[in-house]
């Protein structure tokens, strides 16, 4: 097939999340470049993840919600034109005219203009303080409205939401987010209509009314009083008035579908471009995805059917025959911190269904499964309260379950469905659309043998995330299929993973190597065990890391409790807690620099390296540090480095609590935790974040009522964001949750393994982790308490302790039979007033410094 000389031309308008999925899976499979594709996006930035649009509640940078980086939008054929909106269509000359007076010619077009939020016709809704929900620029605006109003007033604010569907429940989430105090009101009889039943709706009320949101449901509003041009009172049906300060209206949405009934597209009798299952629209050169297309009779609210529209219409720019194949409406959110799933023929709607219900109002919780008539065949279902059932059960709608259904619903027989039972086009993934079998392809056939590969390979689970625990379960169980042995065993010396042989050692109160590995493994260790070994011994404050055998177990670093450099030298980190220093320290750490003839650096962790050190002058560098009043600062072990903060109440003027203060008691309570990875913290005294404490395994952001805490992120090879585990904690609250929270990381996560992937490879997730830290789902929670208390009382400055022991300084010299001889190989050049290490050709300079000799020639 010949090839043409330059790509044909695709203007997709509209700069959502299916605007964003059709460009990069056109983009994927267009390897020989036969499209060059224009996005036409209304809105002043890049397509963002709307679903998640309440977290901007946690923080105000849009860019927090971006999909995916920034390499789609630098693609050369690829061209993103922010806050361009199309104005018109001519189909015959196949062109769009844009509002900034360009004409755009086109061979496809596509339209994902999505939708708007409706507002129902109430007297009253164009008041100041009456607002919709849909966008970033929405979500802003009620936030500054909100802010600027509480200042004036003085005073509470009170809200309604309008609507108690998904979209309305999400708002009243973002106003409570806000300290407002919410009622939520309802037409329909109960919460969330559309997905859940009557049971579903009960309990989903009474875990939000927990939450201090007010619910009314069956109710109407009939008009929106306003005092001095804002809202100042709802008014119902019943007649009953109801004072607020802000409103949100949350009733639905309508298709964006202006341009094509101007442009004489055929559209459907309640709005959207009519499509046929190929997402064509009645003009061939023009193709309608997500929330405008009217396919099969309706348009479709959710994104996921949206994702599937654009995988089509890019299989079929391409030569492809791919067809819609029904919409999955399936729906798993977590709103106001309430778990609620819908799935399949959720009300029983199918003749012949079988309901199987348990409702428990005490724990919270309501389960439904509807099974065909003999009870063997899924067809649907309702979770309300626990939906860790979810991922196993949606794949296997319209099939047999192979089990008691009510196993899956009681928590003590909730073991998901074997992985190994589910079909290969069931799907696992229904935002990316990925089937069970395209997940086994990927280990068997792409050679993955991990679940981050096969996340690469299929991009299974790179979008909620909620079907993770199923693929890695399938992952795991292709593997084994496969002959590939999937074993937890930390090496070939022990069987045992490292969890397990944390809970051996601390069970059994074993405090050496040669024990450990007499009674439960083979041979003599290796550089894999003999490490991890040491560090869990330090875990469990079982001595020195250098006293006796424990010197064997370390590394490089650990060896000699200091960083080695690239040139043989070392560097020394004392520890600075939250930044916060004395001019007296500042002075002690320049004249330490100054008299060894050190390089110095201030790190992003808020604190000072010295660089070049000998490792014969590292007791005497750190006498001098010890004295002064300085401890180690673990840069060199896997255990906690630093607790950033910004300076946050104490003198800025936006900080709402003191940020060094619990950034000092953070770093001094956890400094020489040991665990399987670095830990990094961070303290921000308000919402700027300064601090940049959601890039850190634990981050804490002030609030005006306590704390937000943030886990899992993480800079380095591939960077992650923290997750909201909790808000507005007190502080005893939250320095507990954060001892369980380390604690569990420390007991549980494999070797060298962040808290990021730890949270991504636990069973069931953040949620599960928030169980155990928060609601001591485990019963482990005095247990973690006990262990912290134990570090805490239990911690020993490292080199303070080495200096006052004879046997540990006599590991610190540079030659064995010349201790104290400078290693004449080190030498230096200066830079900007500093010493650093020479090249091999700075060698040959006669301006080079070699090691050891006196500081004014040096300098």
């Amino acid at each position: 097939m010949v090839q043409p000389t330059s790509p044909r031309q695709l203007v997709v308008v509209g700069g959502g999340m299916v605007a964003r999925r059709l460009v990069d899976a056109l983009r994927s499979r267009d390897v020989d470049g036969r499209w060059a594709v224009t996005l036409l996006c209304e809105e002043p930035r890049a397509p963002y993840d709307r679903v998640a649009l309440t977290s901007y509640f946690t923080g105000r940078d849009p860019d927090d919600l971006a999909l995916g980086g920034q390499e789609l939008w630098d693609d050369p054929l690829v061209t993103l034109r922010r806050g361009v909106a199309a104005t018109s269509v001519d189909r015959e000359a196949r062109t769009v005219s844009t509002s900034d007076g360009r004409v755009v010619p086109y061979d496809s077009l596509v339209l994902a203009t999505g939708s708007y939020a409706a507002v129902p016709p109430v007297p009253g809704k164009d008041l100041r303080g009456a607002f919709v929900y849909r966008t970033i620029d929405d979500v802003a605006g009620l936030r500054t409205y909100v802010e600027s109003l509480r200042t004036e007033v003085g005073r509470p604010l009170r809200g309604a939401v309008v609507g108690g569907g998904l979209l309305g429940l999400e708002a009243a989430g973002a106003l409570t987010a806000l300290d407002v105090h919410t009622t939520v009101v309802e037409f329909a009889p109960r919460l969330m209509p559309l997905q859940v039943d009557e049971g579903g709706g009960e309990a989903l009320r009474r875990l939000i009314e927990a939450l201090g949101v007010t619910v009314r449901t069956g109710t109407a509003t009939a008009k929106i009083v306003g005092r001095l041009g804002r809202v100042a009172r709802m008014e119902f049906a019943d007649g009953a008035p109801l004072d607020v300060d802000v409103v949100v209206f949350a009733v639905g949405v309508r298709p964006r579908d202006e341009l094509a009934r101007e442009s004489g597209l055929e559209v459907g009798e309640r709005g959207g471009v009519v499509v046929d299952d190929a997402c064509a629209t009645s003009d061939p050169a023009v193709w309608a995805v997500g929330e405008v297309a009217c396919i099969g009779g309706r348009t479709l609210g959710l994104v996921a059917p949206g994702y599937t529209m654009a995988e089509i219409v890019a299989d079929r720019l391409l030569g492809g025959e791919g067809t819609f194949p029904g919409a999955d409406r399936s729906t798993k959110l977590k709103l106001l911190g309430v778990d609620v799933a819908s799935f399949g023929d959720a009300f029983a709607a199918e003749p012949g269904g079988l309901e199987v219900v348990i409702s428990d109002p005490v724990a919270g919780v309501y389960k439904k499964l509807v099974m065909s008539d003999d009870a063997r065949t899924l067809r649907g279902g309702i979770l309300v309260g626990d939906a860790s059932a979810y991922a196993a059960l949606r794949p296997m709608v319209g099939r047999a379950l192979g089990a008691d259904p009510a196993a899956y619903l009681l928590p003590e027989g909730a073991a998901p469905a074997p992985a190994g039972d589910l079909p290969d086009d069931a799907s696992v993934c229904s935002c990316n659309n990925v089937t069970a079998g395209a997940i086994r392809c990927a280990v068997t056939d792409a050679g993955c043998t991990d679940l981050a590969g096969v996340k690469a390979c299929t991009r299974a689970g790179t979008s909620c995330g909620s079907c993770l625990p199923l693929v890695k379960r399938l992952v795991t169980t292709e593997l084994e299929k496969s002959g590939i042995e999937v074993s937890s065993a930390l090496c070939e010396h022990f069987e045992l993973s490292r969890a397990q042989l944390f809970d051996v050692v601390r069970v059994q109160g074993l405090t050496t190597f040669s024990e450990i590995i007499a009674r439960h493994g083979t041979g003599r260790g290796c550089d894999i065990c003999k490490p991890v070994i040491g560090s869990i011994l330090a875990s469990l404050g079982t001595g020195h890391i250098l006293e006796g055998e424990r010197a064997s177990l370390q590394d490089t670093n650990d060896h000699v409790m200091a960083n080695l450099q690239k040139d043989g030298s070392y560097s020394v980190v004392p520890r600075i807690p939250g930044g916060e220093v004395t001019p007296e320290g500042l002075i002690a750490i320049g004249e330490v620099a100054k008299d060894f003839g050190l390089y110095t650096k201030i790190t992003g962790g808020q604190r000072i390296d010295l660089f070049g050190a000998r490792i014969e002058q590292l007791p005497k560098i750190w006498k001098r540090l010890v004295d002064a009043g300085f401890e180690s600062g673990h840069a060199y072990g896997k255990s906690l480095r630093t607790v950033k903060s910004c300076v946050g109440s104490t003198w800025c003027r936006y900080g709402v609590q003191d940020s060094v203060g619990l950034a000092i008691a953070l770093e001094l309570r956890y400094r020489g935790l040991r665990s399987p990875h670095k830990l990094k913290l961070g303290v921000s005294g308000c919402a700027r974040e300064c601090a940049e404490a959601r890039g850190k395994d634990v981050g804490v952001i002030a609030t005006d009522h306590g704390w937000n805490l943030y886990v899992g992120g993480n800079g380095g090879f591939t960077p992650r964001h923290a997750q909201l585990l909790a808000e507005d904690l007190d502080t005893e609250t939250l320095v507990r949750t954060i001892d369980r929270f380390l604690m569990y990381y420390v007991r549980t996560a494999d070797r060298l393994q962040r808290t990021a992937a730890w949270v991504e490879d636990h069973e069931g997730g953040l949620d599960a982790i928030r169980a155990v830290v928060l609601e001591d789902s485990l019963g482990i929670g005095a247990d973690l308490d006990v262990a912290m208390a134990g570090h805490v009382d239990g911690y020993e400055d490292e080199w303070a302790a080495a200096l006052d022991d004879p046997d540990t300084l006599r590991r610190f010299g540079s030659f064995v039979n010349a201790p104290d001889q400078p290693d004449d190989r080190l030498a230096y050049v200066s830079e900007r007033g500093q010493p650093r290490p020479a090249t091999e050709t700075e060698r040959a300079d006669t301006g080079v410094l070699i090691a050891g000799t006196t500081l004014e020639v040096r300098r």
